[in-house]
């Protein structure tokens, strides 16, 4: 589904970027990417989309190179970053049938869905209302709901569960819950370790723009223990030196 091989992104004037990050991720899998600020989580997630160039490695999704063939790789996932920029002079319909119309979704089928995630959201009374006017909660479900009118198979998200209440925390873990179910996939950044470890069943954890432990969540929360305290031991140590 999502394969990033030898990833190296290094800024110009600076020592922040990402170094060899090696990540597989299949269908079915809910893959939680937590570090520290800074930690290059963000740094990864553009490069996945293509909003960053790299310096070497690759990415591919479903075999496709992000490189060479970006409009092929994007037709294929969603991306939500943590702070989505809307288009504030639209309404949230015209938002929605926006994004539905460049993914070339059938009237019929964009009308499902979005009574669907709308209801589901409590949104649907606001869809006419101008995205200006919604609360920065407001706009991250109108985010995530723009996200699933096209039916992504990967969906790939920022800190997904800022902002929102918790109610709407629920109903995206049962969306992701669905959609891996189906065969999609999902990788996320999140600092919020109770839900990524309740929730996914692969984690990775960067510190420093490298990866320090991945795998599948069981393997690396041993009995007994938490997520939590795996990562204050593992990416934490020097701050608690």
């Amino acid at each position: 589904m999502l394969k990033i091989n030898h990833l190296t992104k290094h800024y110009k004037g600076s020592n922040k970027g990402v170094t060899d990050i090696n990540l597989a991720i299949e269908p079915g899998d809910i893959y939680a990417f937590i570090g520290h600020n800074g930690a290059g989580k963000t740094t990864t997630l553009k490069c996945v989309v293509g909003i960053h160039g790299f310096d070497e490695g690759e990415i591919l999704i479903n075999g496709t190179s992000i490189k060479e063939n970006p409009m092929l790789c994007k037709q294929q996932f969603a991306y939500i970053p943590d702070n989505p920029d809307l288009y504030e002079y639209l309404t949230g319909i015209q938002y929605l049938n926006f994004v539905a119309d460049i993914f070339e979704v059938s009237a019929e089928v964009r009308q499902i869905r979005i009574e669907k995630y709308a209801e589901a959201f409590g949104i649907t009374a606001s869809l006419g209302d101008l995205i200006s006017s919604y609360s920065h909660g407001m706009k991250q479900k109108l985010a995530l709901i723009s996200a699933m009118v096209h039916e992504p198979k990967l969906l790939i998200l920022d800190e997904p569960f800022v902002g929102l209440d918790p109610k709407a925390a629920v109903i995206l873990k049962d969306m992701m819950r669905e959609l891996c179910e189906n065969g999609g996939a999902i990788f996320f950044s999140t600092h919020v370790l109770d839900v990524a470890e309740k929730l996914c069943n692969k984690v990775a954890i960067i510190k420093d723009g490298v990866l320090i432990a991945s795998g599948n969540m069981d393997e690396i929360v041993k009995q007994g223990e938490s997520l939590e305290s795996i990562f204050m031991e593992v990416a934490c140590d020097d701050e608690a030196n």
